[in-house]
């Protein structure tokens, strides 16, 4: 029997030869929806697209979240306005957010800015119900799944009290290996397991999650205040993944980028700019990054001890006496 196609599986488009006019009509509904109801405005975070808009409800009425979908690399929350219609009509408050398209953003960082769009709608105080459709039902999945205490200690266990995912993406193994992948970038971070363990467990700044006994996770992710990074992102024009972070205290930045390079200065526990030049290796040498450091010196410092923001993290527990991988993160961590 022959395998799936999954490059035609999954072409909606070419599933759907009248999406163009389809969209396009979304897009009309969705204009003529604001205005006729005008929602708010809200900012969740530092980036262009980091938006909320907000159609009230009654002010005791919980709140339904509905996130766009498009592969996670095409549209945004403002064609999709009119899904606000019918829950208006019943005194329920609909939000709809935008965030960061691939190949520009991750899907990791996409679900990083989703859970950052939920704490600030949690500041309502009101039950949340986060729907999506396609990408926006992965999303909204992925919001349910999240443990908010461990994410904000300020935040209750139940600030998404229900999800409702339309035709929602949840697999995304079988996306690998077709063109949509050319955007998105996903890969398989564990592969037969055993090469991806080694090196999580040999990570310098592995470290065990204080909430969970026993798991380590590596890299392990980085503990800043939120509003400081925000504003250094504006104040630089950058985005998170232009920075990066050491390993531990005490990485060597080197004035070459070989690994008998004069060593310039060593890294605090502190963000580095990563700059976009960083040279290429040769097969079996040593990756450099080059990075501009707070002094205003730039260097070059090993790949393997400066985690960027975006980084993949492994969780592994020993069980019998042996390691075994229990999760995979993509994204600034748990």
């Amino acid at each position: 029997m022959a395998g799936i196609d999954y490059e035609v599986e999954y072409n909606n488009r070419a599933r759907v030869p009248e999406n163009p006019e389809l969209m396009a009509g979304w897009a009309r509904d969705a204009a003529a929806y604001r205005a006729q109801r005008a929602p708010r405005s809200m900012v969740y975070g530092p980036g262009k697209r980091n938006t909320i808009d907000l159609f009230a409800g009654e002010a005791d009425a919980p709140i339904v979240v509905f996130i766009h979908g498009g592969y996670w690399q095409a549209l945004d929350g403002s064609s999709f306005s009119h899904c606000a219609r019918g829950l208006n009509a019943h005194g329920i408050g609909v939000a709809v957010p935008t965030y960061h398209l691939c190949p520009q953003a991750t899907i990791d960082m996409i679900i990083q800015e989703m859970r950052a769009a939920t704490r600030e709608l949690a500041r309502f105080g009101r039950p949340l119900v986060i729907s999506g459709h396609s990408a926006g039902g992965h999303l909204a999945a992925c919001l349910l799944a999240t443990d908010w205490p461990d994410y904000d200690a300020s935040l209750p266990k139940d600030v998404v009290v229900a999800a409702y995912a339309i035709s929602g993406l949840f697999d995304l193994v079988p996306l690998i290996g077709t063109s949509i992948n050319n955007a998105l970038g996903l890969d398989n971070p564990s592969g037969g397991g055993w090469a991806t363990l080694a090196d999580a467990t040999a990570n310098a700044s592995a470290a065990e999650l204080p909430q969970h006994a026993g798991i380590f996770c590596s890299p392990a992710p980085p503990h800043f205040e939120p509003q400081a990074f925000g504003t250094l992102l504006q104040d630089t024009d950058t985005d998170p993944t232009d920075w990066g972070y050491p390993a531990r205290d005490g990485v060597e930045v080197r004035a070459a980028a070989k690994a008998d390079g004069e060593v310039t200065e060593k890294l605090g526990m502190h963000f580095v700019r990563v700059l976009p030049d960083s040279p290429s290796a040769e097969p079996g040498a040593p990756s450099f990054l080059h990075v501009a450091l707070p002094s205003g010196k730039i260097g070059f410092v090993s790949s393997q001890m400066l985690v960027t923001l975006d980084h993949d993290l492994i969780c592994y527990t020993k069980e019998s006496g042996n390691w075994k991988i229990t999760g995979y993160v993509g994204g600034m961590g748990p």
